[in-house]
């Protein structure tokens, strides 16, 4: 690990002598073209007065809600947009560079408060109409400047009070005491599996993001009573909104970070308003420990791009295709000195494309329709460190074709509907074997193979109905139906959500829902009679305030209750939670012999979260949580599930005294998750782990705390600009523990630790 920050501080300092050589030249303007348009129908807002902060620069929009300012000089502004019956928004955080256009898609929202005579103030949070409790939106800069993220967006989700810390080394969104497994990723209306790479099958886990953050206009975050719009997961819908490419000039970038090295290309298409763009990356830890002769060699490339046509002002059409491969290899005595119990070959491939169509039927309403394809590729071979004995081969294709269409109106001003259809096709292939081992309570467990197709269809049909009877009083009510072939299981998913504006700062919501999603096709894949396992059910409870503190910061509190049934078990294994298998046990899921719904779960608890956006030289984020997860054995036991940190604290910030410098911090401190002691005797006289049956879950690790500091440095030159940055991971080198495991060359107990003092660097050249 020496050799690895040798190196890795050897090259931050060249980078740093070599940036700082030239001297910074006289940065030709940048300008600012956007778009507004109303956040509910869509329609394009003519007249909209868009105003650069704390200057005279300024425009409006045109009949197709285009607007356009130039000879802006290059740095970091505040935009405020205003217009008659909506409600005004600041839009933080647009970046200017020399000699390029910068793009802001932006939607407004009809003032709940105000007549169409009264224009009130605004502020920097943009809300989302059908959306009102547990959501959270980003832009693209807050994403890429997040310390301790290296632009992953969900290592940046950590932030949120909802969000369980695991472990550094993987970028689990565990969200209010979920698992992995019930999460939901879209981009541009079109779902992606798993947005990581090397992911764990079955589950959103993964080591690196896969998307580029340069390609990201916005994400919505909802950790809880999201609307019937979306179906088939229990605990979080993340709703990613790309960019699109230059419509006017070709534009380039290189980057070169600790996630790899790579580039970014865009520019016009011949017509009107068409674009195109293209991002490709490539890791180099494996050229680099092969260099230094260090650890495992992982190695992950991917590439993405978008293609966007305007016919006419109306439609819209976009093509995405994003795609990535992985491949790792730890050798038997790599796992020895890495600590961990398995070892061989783990390759990966994923790809994602579709096409989605959005036409603005009248200044009332639009649809969006999207087809696409995805699949999965999974190669594994694990042998059990100490005895070789296979643990599991993994070759299995995942493929699915998905249909998603969403059309919305506004009947008038107190009414809006919003209905549509999804449709998935299942086509997985299973070719694995699950090698005979002994499970985590010491039974021997028979060698499983599964040679099995799963093909099925999941089709679902929703509505919403949006109500505002008063100017303070907003009301959602859904109904999605579904049915899924594989288990012959259908169901109804009533949801609701009201929303009431004490004042023009204040504001009480609640929502309440069922949520629906099938099991995890892999463990599904081990049964016989894949009917034999019902829906995985959550029904949510969210009450919540929202208090505007001043226009660029705001207080949120929530509470929330998630109840859960019809969860699998194996009765081999009776005391343990399967659906967290992956948390407590090697990072996958093992083979089960059986497993039946008989699983229940309970989690509940409080969040708070202060947010400041960048309005002069502070922002900043300080969440806290406390909450409780637990889940109910086959025994009758009620245990913590294995996520459970009980209580969080995060808070970060950041400070930009000038449009060259930026200096931020984030500091996260978590309650200690439970873990099963070993039993001593029985694991000692078998040299390998065994967990103490009586014990599940009644032991927790210690607290974990770490701080993550980053330095960024913008230089800006006659037509490019390059931003250098520099960040410590777990800056005052706390010893976290990762996870205890048996150390079977002393035959003894042992544990593992998460990442040390971490240097990481980022280099992004903007020509």
């Amino acid at each position: 690990m020496r050799k690895v920050l040798l190196f890795y501080i050897s090259l931050l300092f060249a980078v740093t002598i070599v940036i700082g050589a030239p001297i910074e030249a006289q940065s030709t303007a940048g300008q600012l073209r956007g778009e507004v348009s109303d956040g509910e129908t869509q329609a394009p807002l003519t007249g909209v007065n868009v105003i650069v902060e704390n200057s005279d620069m300024g425009s409006a929009t045109d009949s197709l809600g285009r607007f356009v300012i130039r000879q802006i000089p290059p740095g970091s502004y505040s935009v405020r947009l205003s217009y008659i019956g909506y409600e005004s928004l600041i839009k933080s955080d647009v970046i200017i560079r020399p000699d390029r256009t910068t793009w802001l898609r932006i939607e407004l929202t009809v003032s709940s408060l105000s007549t169409q005579a009264i224009q009130v103030t605004g502020d920097y949070f943009a809300p989302v109409p059908t959306q009102p409790t547990s959501t959270v939106s980003f832009s693209n800069e807050e994403i890429r400047r997040t310390p301790g993220a290296a632009g992953d967006i969900s290592r940046m989700m950590m932030m949120l009070p909802g969000v369980a810390k695991i472990n550094d080394q993987v970028n689990s969104l565990i969200v209010r005491g979920g698992s992995p497994a019930e999460n939901a990723f879209y981009v541009d209306n079109i779902e992606i599996p798993n947005i990581n790479h090397f992911p764990v099958q079955g589950t959103s886990t993964g080591s690196i993001g896969l998307l580029n953050v340069d390609f990201i206009r916005d994400v919505r975050f909802s950790t809880g009573g999201f609307s019937a719009e979306y179906g088939d997961k229990l605990s979080s819908v993340m709703d990613i909104k790309f960019r699109e490419g230059d419509r006017e000039d070709y534009d380039g970038q290189f980057d070169l970070n600790f996630s790899g090295i790579g580039g970014v290309a865009e520019g016009p298409i011949p017509g009107e308003n068409s674009s195109w763009m293209i991002a490709a990356r490539r890791s180099y830890l494996d050229f680099l420990t092969k260099l230094l002769d260090f650890g495992v060699t992982p190695m992950y490339s991917d590439i993405q791009g978008k293609v966007v046509f305007h016919p006419n002002h109306r439609h819209t059409i976009s093509l995405l295709d994003i795609y990535g491969m992985d491949s790792n290899s730890i050798s038997e005595d790599q796992a020895k000195d890495l600590d961990v119990s398995v070892y061989g070959t783990d390759d990966h491939a994923e790809n994602t494309m579709g096409m989605n169509w959005k036409v603005l039927w009248s200044a009332s309403g639009y649809s969006q329709t999207s087809i696409s394809y995805s699949a999965n590729l999974f190669q594994r071979d694990f042998k059990e460190y100490g005895t070789e004995s296979p643990v599991i081969y993994l070759d299995s294709g995942q493929h699915t074709t998905a249909l998603r269409n969403i059309n919305h109106f506004r009947l008038n001003p107190v009414n809006s509907i919003e209905f549509g259809i999804e449709a998935k096709y299942f086509n997985y292939r299973y070719n694995n074997i699950y090698g005979a081992y002994t499970d985590a309570l010491g039974n021997p467990s028979p060698a499983i193979r599964v040679k099995q197709q799963i093909e099925g269809s999941l089709p679902a049909i929703y509505i919403n109905y949006i109500l505002h009877p008063t100017v303070a009083l907003e009301m959602t009510a859904g109904l999605r139906g579904n049915y899924f072939t594989v288990t012959n299981n259908h169901g109804i998913e009533p949801r609701f959500a009201v929303t009431f504006h004490l004042t023009n700062r204040t504001a009480l919501y609640g929502a309440t829902g069922l949520y629906l999603q099938h099991p995890p096709l892999n463990l599904l894949s081990q049964i016989h009679d894949t009917q034999s396992l019902k829906t995985l059910k959550a029904v949510h409870y969210i009450l919540g305030i929202d208090h505007l503190l001043t226009e660029d910061t705001r207080m949120s509190l929530e509470l929330y209750q998630k109840e859960y049934s019809n969860f699998p078990m194996d009765p081999e294994q009776p005391e343990l939670f399967i659906i967290d298998e992956p948390i407590y046990r090697d990072g996958f899921y093992y083979g089960h012999q059986s497993l039946t719904s008989a699983g229940t779960a309970l989690s509940y608890g409080v969040e708070a979260m202060i947010q400041k956006k960048l309005a002069v030289n502070f922002y900043g984020v300080i969440s806290a949580s406390w909450f409780r997860s637990e889940y109910q054995d086959l025994k009758g036991t009620w245990r913590p599930r294995s996520a459970e940190n009980r209580y969080l604290l995060n808070i970060e910030g950041g400070y930009k005294p000038n449009n060259r410098w930026e200096f931020s911090e984030r500091w996260i401190f978590a309650g200690g998750r439970p873990y099963t002691p070993f039993d001593i005797n029985a694991s000692t006289q078998a040299n390998r782990g065994i967990l103490d049956s009586t014990r599940v879950n009644t032991v927790r690790y210690p607290v974990y705390h770490s701080l993550n500091i980053r330095v960024d440095r913008r230089f800006l030159f006659t037509n490019t600009n390059i931003v250098l940055y520099i960040s410590l991971w777990n800056a005052y080198n706390q010893q976290n523990i990762a996870s205890y495991f048996w150390n079977k060359d002393e035959n003894k107990p042992d544990k593992q630790y998460q990442w040390s003092l971490l240097p990481i660097f980022g280099l992004e050249y903007e020509f």
